[in-house]
């Protein structure tokens, strides 16, 4: 092949309790990376779109191509290319859009040059788009949208993660708002240190969401989405949060959390209909006071990115 064109999924990280270990992939929305083999050895971003003229062509600062550049020097290789982005899914969004990028472009560059290595060999590359976008390379977005499904980050030196097997009938809401919060922004308010009684209930929860995807106890899920640490937090950033979670709450989700650093909130449910109900039901709450927002309903994509 000279050409192939990608998709990667949009993520939910933190999952509510898990800050910066947990993190999911889901269908929709999503980046598409198509790229092409050059003759010589440059990485030439030609064109992007769907950003609003926001990200930058320089492929030494862009999260699509910093991976693939990192990528190619660690396997020897003076392969180039030329990269066209269509974003998928708004910048900024907490629903992991860098990450999309990121895992896009270095997935693709792999399967163009006969997979030399194996997809989870991948990962430290789609990190360091991370690292361009919000200065952290963290892995509770690259993770999921490179190896699907529901991921935990147990080690960052070094770097170790599982996928955990998820119940078939769990079903994510997403809504984005039309509001802006910075992902730096939304790192830099967060506290250092946490009292001993918050960190053992973060434990606790954190534990109870493991064990309850694990058994498809979706009671258990629900109940383990209790964030001491980060949720308070955030949440001030994010315009009528409670309401909405409190409507995602009373329309049947087993529990409802800021998306990433936010503005985009999600929500479990079991079912798909209760799952449309969610997102239609916190669409409404924003809506009261006239704030746009775009919803998804998905369940857990388990396949990561994809060939188109």
């Amino acid at each position: 092949m000279n050409s192939i064109k990608v998709f990667a999924p949009a993520t939910v990280a933190n999952v509510a309790c898990g800050f910066d270990i947990f993190g999911l992939a889901v269908d929709n929305p999503g980046d598409e990376v198509i790229l092409t083999r050059r003759n010589d050895s440059q990485i030439c971003i030609q064109e992007i779109t769907g950003d609003g003229g926001k990200l930058t062509k320089d492929p030494n600062k862009n999260t699509v191509t910093v991976p693939i550049i990192k990528y190619l020097e660690s396997i020897g290789s003076n392969a180039g290319f030329d990269v066209v982005l269509h974003k998928k899914m708004a910048l900024g969004s907490g629903l992991g859009s860098s990450s999309a990028s990121a895992v896009a472009g270095v997935f693709a560059a792999n399967e163009l040059l006969g997979q030399p290595l194996k997809r989870k060999e991948l990962l430290p590359f789609a990190m360091e788009g991370e690292r361009v976008a919000c200065g952290a390379a963290h892995a509770d977005n690259v993770a999921p949208a490179l190896l699907g499904g529901f991921v935990v980050v147990r080690s960052y030196s070094p770097l170790d993660v599982f996928q955990v097997p998820v119940p078939e009938d769990l079903f994510v809401s997403l809504i984005h708002p039309d509001v802006e919060v910075n992902t730096k922004d939304a790192r830099h308010i967060l506290k250092n240190e946490v009292s001993m009684n918050k960190a053992i209930s973060q434990m606790g929860n954190v534990s109870g969401m493991i064990a309850g995807l694990m058994s498809s106890d979706y009671g258990l899920i629900g109940r383990s989405m209790v964030d001491f640490i980060i949720e308070p937090i955030r949440s001030i950033l994010i315009p009528r949060f409670f309401e909405v979670k409190m409507a995602a709450m009373d329309a049947g989700a087993l529990g409802c959390s800021i998306s990433g650093a936010g503005p985009s909130i999600f929500a479990f449910s079991k079912g798909r209909e209760t799952a449309e109900k969610v997102a239609i039901a916190m669409k409404n709450e924003f809506e009261t006071v006239n704030i746009q927002a775009t919803t998804y309903v998905s369940t857990i994509n388990v396949g990561g990115p994809k060939i188109l």
